[in-house]
């Protein structure tokens, strides 16, 4: 009995779930970037800023990151920030390198 405990215990360790939900930032799209202007390109970024502020918001210490560290030592939280941020960061730089083909001052 006392080996399935432990089983189950650290089965339950190693799952890794998150707990917090971050926001998604899908990559620039083929059609995004043949579509959007200059000032399209300059309201995606705005909004972009905004998804980042909402990542590092939900990533501050609440009551979800005390269950997350109770239920698996705060990983699964960890990583689904770290992998929103890192899509947030790549779709910003996307956006960035549009911006700088698509506002070329005249």
């Amino acid at each position: 009995m006392l080996k399935f405990v432990c089983l189950v215990a650290t089965t339950l360790l190693l799952s890794g779930c998150a707990l917090k939900q971050y926001p998604t930032s899908p990559p620039v799209s083929q059609v995004q970037a043949t579509t959007l202007d200059c000032s399209g390109v300059g309201a995606e970024i705005a909004n972009q800023n905004r998804v980042q502020a909402q990542i590092n918001k939900t990533g501050e210490f609440d009551g979800l990151t005390v269950l997350g560290v109770i239920g698996d030592f705060g990983i699964g939280n960890g990583v689904a920030k770290g992998l929103a941020q890192k899509h947030a960061d790549e779709r910003m730089m996307q956006l960035k390198a549009l911006a700088k083909t698509k506002c070329v001052s005249a």
